[in-house]
């Protein structure tokens, strides 16, 4: 299949958000692979032949019906720290291009993620009853529906009492200390944590391509605060790099209908999103399928989607948690 033409007008854009530091692809095998698992779709990559464009040249590529044999994109969401620590230096080692969609307020606002680092912090001390929480209440760990309970019942107090990412940030700290999680080793391994404008410069210096992801990683309804998550968006990445940000990526792969209109207003060039499959020219540029790559993932179904083979099959859609 990956042979025939019907693959080579086709180009398939693969997504990722993170690579583990430690054990995260553990806690959360929908958005993590371990290093070693990237490392071997790496290898299968470049042992196949596959050829690795980068966003902006595969796009083009892809419309004017110019696509190499086997073609392929390589994408991060997000902009994680392990990118920096874990995913680059595999990049490079390969010499593949890669295109990172950075969401830049915790990228300046450099802390743990708020509802990420409460979800793996409770994972760490799964099977545990807690009799004394932030508020004098028992904090049950003991199953993944308890969990995703008090996971809720912290996520909802921060929204509902409007809390800023500070206020945030040091409820996250109380929990880690009512749990017995050392916060300090979190911080110090930078872990949940998004690269900062130095590492994401000095990567764009190396060659990494930076897009557009909002902000604050937030999908406004509204035109006028979307329009604004893409200018704040963009004046990072433009301090940044040097360069305005055409490209984009739809946060946790939520869209609406009015989206892909004012992305094209703002002069936005392409949009990705979480739907999977392989992109044509006959998609609409703003609404881009892609293969969300993960743990969870086996290496026959990765290398079904590499040929074009299981565009043929039933698919499921991979949707990842909003890490505002």
């Amino acid at each position: 299949m990956a042979g025939t033409g019907w693959r080579t007008s086709r180009l398939l854009i693969l997504c990722y958000h993170g690579v583990s530091l430690r054990d995260e692809h553990q806690w959360n095998s929908g958005l993590y692979i371990s290093r070693d698992q990237f490392a071997r779709r790496l290898q299968v990559i470049q042992g196949s032949g596959y050829q690795v464009l980068p966003l902006a040249e595969g796009l083009r590529r892809l419309y004017a019906n110019d696509l190499p044999p086997k073609a392929l994109v390589i994408t991060f969401d997000d902009g994680l720290f392990d990118f920096y620590a874990q995913a680059w230096p595999l990049l490079e080692k390969y010499k593949f291009p890669a295109t990172v969609y950075l969401t830049t307020y915790y990228s300046e606002y450099n802390r743990p993620i708020f509802r990420l680092v409460c979800d793996y912090m409770m994972w760490l001390k799964r099977g545990t009853l807690i009799e004394a929480g932030p508020a004098s209440k028992t904090i049950d760990l003991r199953t993944p529906e308890s969990r995703a309970n008090e996971l809720a019942i912290l996520d909802n107090s921060a929204k509902n009492n409007a809390l800023s990412a500070r206020e945030k940030d040091r409820l996250a700290q109380d929990l880690a200390r009512s749990i017995g999680v050392d916060w300090d080793e979190i911080l110090d391994a930078r872990l949940l944590h998004i690269m900062n404008p130095r590492e994401a410069a000095e990567l764009a210096r190396a060659g990494l391509d930076l897009q557009l992801h909002t902000h604050r990683h937030r999908t406004p309804r509204e035109e006028a605060p979307f329009l604004r998550e893409l200018d704040d968006n963009a004046s990072r990445l433009q301090n940044i790099t040097g360069q305005r940000p055409a490209h984009f990526c739809y946060p946790s792969g939520v869209h609406y209908s009015g989206y892909p209109d004012w992305l094209k207003k703002w002069g936005v060039e392409s949009a990705v999103t979480c739907e999977v499959g392989l992109a044509t020219a006959g998609d609409n540029a703003m609404m881009l399928p892609r293969l969300c790559d993960h743990a969870g993932l086996t290496e026959i179904e990765f290398d079904g989607w590499l040929s074009g083979l299981l565009h043929w099959f039933p698919r499921h859609n991979y949707h990842t948690v909003d890490p505002d």
